[in-house]
């Protein structure tokens, strides 16, 4: 099966420069290794099956071969060993435990601002900052309640934080379909392999909304608010929504009666606790925000300041997963916990500094320049791929618009094994963990593994030609 694999001088996940496996893939390899090609392509098939029967689909926008497609799949699992897992889990409970401190801070009394650590004009001008909620208080102090933090492995082997994702973050429910999915097709393998389980996400979610239920003596009546049907992650919302046990709803089904959300049942209305929302701030109550949105809820902002409704994640958290905030994570993690950041960012340089912006118009053919407000790739430059026309077009664009860009150097980040038509071959992954907080910090073992199905590409989005992979996770 790997006859002819090559790791290209690329950090491998399973293979060590001279070719050799690392010693956690060993048995992995080993069991592999003893599948003939038409039995593993037999049950390859059997993966896409299980995802066309239970409808694992995301839809693709502005798209002329239709949007809904089904999710792409590799059976060849990415594997962490425990302790490099360990590694990864205190990093990532040191970085949102962080964030959190940040955003109760520039929501309240603004200190890191006041001491110059992170620069006013930054948080003020961020897309996703809301100043309309300055001195509202949120329970537990808690803004992201879920966040799905991108990692990237370099040829050092060591893991950096590509950005964090702490609005409305999506793919949990691929991590929990890719692991379905595996364990159908390669039962024997995978019961042998000591993989840490990863199915109490949704009951670890769930527990979480009810943690931030503002509390009344009887259980909390939670929802899961959806833009509908048309949206990019629909399959993922009824699927977390079904998983939970709870409602699945839109804007037209919540209603707001004296500062408290109602539920319209075939029975009457049925008063709200907690809204799990999958909208942006933009949407969500066309009274604060957009006002054209007709996916929201009037008047929810107004039940959510009386505190008589949950949200997760809060309201106006995307101004710390704005892409140039991101660059002062490190300096929160030092300001607020007195600490060195685990999981290093990878490096940044801010077109809206000058010195920064220079360096960044000088070296534009050698960097990846991203958009502060988009995602999913979108609005983004891969400048060593990019023809000299698209080069310049961003140069324009950041000369015109410097406080919208940053700038970070091209990583050589890690390949995983992953079947192609032409067999066996190395493609560029990242890691996506799912982050739950709540009464405690729970880090579902492992994450979404995404992975560049196209040869030599490094962007990994469904929405640009990614697919994803399981993610094990060692027991120690």
């Amino acid at each position: 099966m790997f006859e002819g694999y090559t790791t290209d001088g690329f950090h491998d996940e399973m293979f060590l420069p001279d070719g050799s496996p690392r010693k956690y893939c060993e048995g992995l390899l080993e069991r592999f290794q003893h599948i003939p090609a038409e039995d593993f392509d037999t049950r390859r098939a059997a993966c896409d099956s299980h995802f066309l029967r239970q409808g694992v689909t995301f839809n693709v926008y502005h798209d002329n071969q239709g949007t809904e497609r089904i999710f792409p799949f590799d059976p060849m699992p990415r594997v962490i060993p425990a302790a490099e897992w360990d590694h990864i889990e205190t990093g990532l409970t040191q970085r949102i435990t962080a964030l959190n401190l940040f955003l109760h801070d520039v929501y309240h009394d603004q200190q890191i601002i006041k001491e110059g650590v992170v620069p006013a004009h930054l948080v003020e001008n961020a897309a996703h900052y809301r100043p309309e909620f300055r001195g509202i208080d949120v329970p537990g102090d808690i803004y992201v309640h879920i966040c799905g933090t991108d990692l990237v492995r370099g040829d050092d082997g060591e893991y950096y934080v590509l950005e964090d994702n702490g609005r409305c973050p999506s793919g949990a429910s691929y991590l929990l379909e890719n692991r379905n999915a595996l364990k159908r097709a390669f039962p024997a393998i995978f019961e042998s392999s000591g993989v840490r389980p990863v199915q109490s996400y949704p009951t670890d979610l769930l527990d979480m909304l009810h943690y931030i239920s503002p509390g009344r003596d009887i259980d909390p009546v939670c929802v899961l608010l959806t833009p509908g049907v048309f949206n990019s992650a629909y399959f993922e919302h009824s699927y977390l929504a079904r998983q939970m046990g709870i409602p699945i709803v839109e804007g037209r089904d919540l209603v707001v009666r004296n500062s408290f959300v109602y539920m319209r049942t075939t029975e009457g209305l049925v008063r709200v606790d907690v809204i799990y929302r999958r909208i942006d701030d933009d949407f969500i109550d066309p009274l604060v925000f957009r006002k054209d949105s007709v996916l929201g809820v009037p008047g929810l902002m107004e039940a959510y300041r009386a505190g008589n409704v949950g949200l997760a994640n809060a309201v106006g958290t995307g101004v710390a997963d704005d892409k140039a905030i991101y660059h002062f994570v490190p300096k929160m993690i030092e300001f607020y916990l007195g600490q060195e950041a685990i999981l290093p960012n990878v490096p940044t340089y801010l077109a809206v500094d000058e010195k920064d912006r220079e360096y960044i118009l000088d070296h534009l053919p050698e960097l990846v320049v991203k958009s502060t407000n988009e995602s999913g790739g979108y609005g983004m430059l891969m400048g060593p791929s990019a023809s000299k026309e698209e080069v310049e077009a961003f140069r324009k664009k950041i000369i015109e618009d410097p406080g919208n860009f940053i700038a970070q150097p091209v990583l050589a980040i890690s390949r995983c094994p992953t079947w192609t038509e032409e067999g066996m071959q190395g493609r560029h992954v990242d890691l996506r963990p799912y982050i739950i907080y709540g009464r405690e910090i729970k880090i579902v073992p492992g994450g979404l593994t995404r992975v560049a199905l196209k040869k030599g590409s490094l962007v990994v989005n469904s929405s640009q030609g990614g697919g994803s992979k399981d993610t094990w996770v060692l027991s120690h």
